[in-house]
């Protein structure tokens, strides 16, 4: 038996994710895996397929976690080294529930597992991880049928074929491609999608698998973290860079002259492409993307619907949608083609199909998505988030022309600037996304809330 929250403390609201050793050791994977494999073996699963990334401990956990659903009398296939979205492609093409352990972009001391149904159909704490939770902490139903059995399966090159299929990067213009990998798993699906098209030479930086980051964090998101791949870039001489997460399933884009490209934009160049094979339909972004990306939809035919942040969210609404794309500005990007899944190493692929079939450099082709610009997303710590939130709402009373509450609060003022000001649910911190016409006016405009925010 375990206390309910301390299970709660590694199970979140998305996945599972915690300190190695100390949080997650191979016992507590193990009751994950019997209480995955007892509800999908309640839902008519008959077998799990388990991938895991390039963390020293994520062989040993994946086997634990596999011998948990193997005594829940379901089958476990193991498809070995794996990007998160590489076992999303596992799950749809065999249809299979599945789960790929990777803690994504935390640090070499954390682990965790991403679940899904088969198909690739999400599993969140309204579908599945609440219960889970509750078995972890008192015992999965037990089950006295014959234990499931073991196999092993080898996807990689279905996946990369499968990829090159839904983008076709034959006859475009070469490309000289500098990626950085982070030492994750980028290093391994690289190779195998991109490093066998004529079109492409891969200029390669930290591809060595190495789950103790040696060289930086695996997590492009932070804008240290891509300093690395915009000096490459300069150095190699290369038409476009890619930054890649720790699972491989997030993807940053630098340009040629060394400066990030704003998953917005990103968003809106993969939408544009989608619905132009698409026409009329419909195109996921979440609340704080960039304005331009549902004025770029329109523009194209398509019909934009917004969301909240978060992967459950997104996917949700793609499959009450029918949606043919979806895009985040923490650069996860989803596909309809995709059993509605994100895939980095897809939206990169249509950023290089889009440079490679034009001539224009990469700064100039994107800069027809890049209409504003926005501060990213600035955290601040807050004893009380409602209270902060509330005085910010007063102190814009004057300026605002409309407000929602859809995720946290977003705000448009008079300006036609706005920005999102959002409570984070597991740290007492306050999250603000601004986006005006120029950068003189985010800074001023960020400057004003951020006085408010932290008093």
């Amino acid at each position: 038996m375990r206390s309910l929250e301390s299970v709660k403390a590694v199970i979140k609201a998305y996945d599972v994710r915690g300190l190695v050793g100390e949080q997650l050791d191979e016992a507590f994977v193990r009751d994950v895996g019997a209480a995955f494999g007892a509800l999908m073996r309640e839902e008519g699963a008959s077998s799990i397929v388990v991938g895991h990334d390039m963390r020293d401990s994520s062989p040993a956990l994946s086997q634990a976690f596999g011998a948990g659903v193997l005594a829940q009398g379901l089958d476990v296939v193991t498809i070995g080294l794996a990007s998160t979205d590489e076992l999303y492609f596992a799950s749809g093409v065999l249809d299979r529930p599945g789960a790929m352990f990777t803690a994504s972009h935390n640090p070499a001391s954390y682990n965790g597992i991403k679940l899904c149904r088969a198909g690739a159909k999400p599993v969140g704490q309204e579908t599945g991880l609440a219960q889970i939770t509750q078995w972890v902490a008192e015992g999965a139903p037990a089950y006295d049928g014959a234990p499931g059995t073991a196999f092993e399966r080898d996807l990689h090159e279905e996946y990369g074929a499968y990829l090159r299929g839904l983008v076709d990067l034959s006859g475009t213009r070469a490309l000289t491609v500098a990626v950085d990998a982070g030492n994750g798993m980028g290093g391994y699906t690289v190779p195998t999608v991109l490093g066998v098209l004529d079109e492409l030479t891969i200029r390669p930086l930290f591809f060595e698998l190495d789950g103790t980051f040696p060289n930086h964090e695996a997590n492009p998101l932070d804008p240290k973290n891509l300093v690395d791949l915009q000096r490459f870039v300069v150095e190699q001489g290369a038409d476009i860079g890619l930054a890649f997460d720790g699972d491989a399933d997030r993807c940053f884009v630098v340009d040629e002259l060394g400066e990030p490209v704003s998953p917005s934009a990103v968003t809106a160049l993969v939408a544009e492409r989608e619905l132009a094979k698409n026409p009329g339909a419909t195109v996921i972004h979440n609340l704080i993307t960039s304005k331009a990306v549902p004025e770029i939809i329109v523009e194209n035919g398509g019909t934009p619907v917004r969301t909240r942040v978060g992967h459950s969210f997104i996917k949700a609404t793609m499959a009450e949608t029918g949606a043919v794309f979806g895009g985040e500005h923490s650069a996860h990007y989803y596909f309809r083609d995709f059993w509605g899944a994100d895939s980095g190493m897809l939206a990169a692929m249509h950023v290089l199909a889009a440079l490679g079939e034009q001539d224009l450099p990469l700064s100039q082709l994107m800069a027809r998505y890049e209409r504003y610009a926005a501060s990213g997303e600035v955290n601040s710590t807050v004893a009380d988030q409602a209270e902060r939130t509330k005085a910010v709402l007063d102190a814009f009373s004057g300026d605002t022309v409309s407000t929602d509450r859809l995720d946290g609060v977003t705000v448009e003022l008079a300006s036609g600037a706005w920005f999102n000001l959002r409570a984070s649910n597991t740290e007492p911190l306050l999250r603000l996304n601004v986006e005006a016409a120029t950068p003189g006016e985010v800074a001023r405009l960020t400057e004003r809330i951020l006085a408010v925010v932290r008093g």
